[in-house]
């Protein structure tokens, strides 16, 4: 069983940057697909963005795209979320997620992966 634990969430002005850090354990993760998600206050968890276990295909949500990227070091045993130009509505508790299927058909659902993190906190000030 895959174990994530986050880190790197905190509170930022709009327009900065933050870099969210996924460590694994487990010797499996680098066969796995990787996911991000949040959730705001009030709202439902939505995708973010995934990787395939090489790091060569990515998806993103588009709201995130162009600013966020997402990236893996399955060396390291952790998967990344470079956030850049935030905005206040990006606040939100970040989660990590993976999927034992490498495949990123069906990224974007939630009951498609098998094992998420705890979750980290991101807050953008207006």
């Amino acid at each position: 069983q895959v174990q994530l634990v986050e880190s790197g969430g905190g509170l930022v002005q709009a327009g900065g940057s933050l870099r969210l850090s996924c460590a694994a354990s487990g010797r499996t993760f680098s066969l796995h697909t990787m996911g991000w998600f949040r959730q705001a206050p009030g709202k439902e968890r939505e995708f973010v963005a995934a990787v395939d276990a090489s790091g060569g295909i990515n998806n993103y949500a588009a709201s995130v795209k162009g600013r966020f990227t997402i990236s893996r070091d399955n060396a390291k045993n952790t998967v990344y979320l470079q956030m850049n130009s935030l905005k206040p509505e990006d606040t939100a508790v970040y989660y990590c997620a993976g999927k034992v299927q490498n495949t990123i058909v069906r990224v974007t659902s939630l009951d498609s992966y098998d094992y998420w993190g705890q979750g980290t906190q991101v807050t953008v000030s207006s």
